[in-house]
């Protein structure tokens, strides 16, 4: 609500500034001192265990605003990196194959079903004469031929059993490995970068402006936690008739009056709207053409205006006599409009 009041404001104030000289050198259009606002927010819903720093203080990028409680984040951090190791250690069996002694242990059982499979044999022969001698049952002669086709299939399956360990694992069970391996690490990934955001860093050098929460408190997940002022130097957003805009691009330098200041503070334009703002596209009759406002920002280069306080009422006009700073990098792209 503020902030459409405060455009109405500066469109009336650029209409009546912009009334004062026919030189565009001579007009002055109204703004105000603002800082970008950066609001950070809680990861998860954790009670805050630590504040380390308070509103009104400076920060540097990086460094620690407050800290929420990592009992249960960190617990699933442990899980994940149990996970992905157990993960890892099959992946490298399946890469270094099996054990010798497993290979032994087979090859063994192997040697033990061939010689059972001969005594098989054997008594299925003896049973097989005997019966054509008609001195043993039918019965007698199905069981021998059961205890040698059992002795076969042990034998066929212990011969598999043994290759397989001496072939190790196929093209497609190591991809599977590798696959789930990969599953596993992404997995700690995300869980230690949950983690990690539990403490609340500066994104950039700037301000506290505001700690919604208390020591203590539970917000909730995505709540802001924090809210920063970034940067050392503010810049002011105004708002130029139509008919300074064709002359104003990035780059050009700006003069802002400050109330209470003797001196005048320079600047340069970094900003400034292809869009007009407040008239609508289509009233466009001689009247309304002047009324016509563009959005513009210009930043600050004095040292004198880094203690210049937010939403600060300023006045600008503009250096329009020499050519636009081609040194002011990428703060002369000019942005999409707002």
């Amino acid at each position: 609500m503020l902030r459409h009041a405060y455009r109405l404001f500066i469109s009336v104030g650029v209409a009546f500034l912009a009334s004062c000289g026919d030189d565009l050198e001579d007009i002055h259009v109204a703004g105000v001192v603002e800082r970008d606002r950066i609001e950070l927010v809680a990861e998860a819903q954790e009670p805050i265990v630590d504040i380390v720093l308070r509103e009104g203080e400076t920060v540097v990028k990086d460094r620690p605003i407050l800290r929420l409680d990592d009992t249960v984040l960190a617990a699933q951090l442990r899980q994940a990196v149990s996970a992905r190791d157990r993960e890892q250690a099959r992946h490298d069996e399946m890469v270094r194959g099996p054990r010798l002694e497993r290979i032994d242990a087979a090859r063994a059982r192997l040697n033990g079903a061939e010689d059972a499979l001969v005594e098989a044999e054997k008594e299925f022969a003896r049973a097989e004469k005997l019966l054509k001698d008609g001195t043993v049952s039918q019965s007698f002669f199905d069981q021998a031929l059961v205890g040698r086709n059992e002795a076969k299939a042990r034998r066929d399956e212990a011969k598999a059993q043994l290759n397989e360990l001496l072939e190790g694992a196929t093209a497609e069970e190591l991809a599977q490995a590798r696959a789930s391996l990969a599953e596993a690490e992404a997995a700690v990934v995300a869980a230690a970068k949950r983690v990690e955001r539990l403490t609340v860093r500066a994104p950039q050098d700037g301000v506290i402006d505001a700690l919604p929460f208390e020591l203590g408190e539970r917000p909730p997940a995505g709540a802001v936690v924090a809210v920063m002022l970034a940067g050392e130097m503010p810049y002011v957003r105004c708002y130029v008739p139509a008919e300074l805009r064709p002359a104003l691009s990035p780059g050009i330098r700006a003069i802002v009056y400050v109330d209470g200041m003797d001196e005048t503070v320079a600047g340069r334009v970094r900003f400034v709207s292809s869009e007009a703002a407040f008239t609508p596209f289509f009233a466009l009759t001689e009247h309304d053409r002047g009324r016509l406002s563009y959005l513009a920002e210009i930043d600050l280069t004095d040292a004198s205006a880094a203690s210049l306080p937010t939403g600060l009422p300023v006045e600008a006009s503009f250096d329009l006599s020499t050519p636009p700073d081609v040194d002011s990098g990428d703060n002369l792209i000019s942005r999409a409009s707002e």
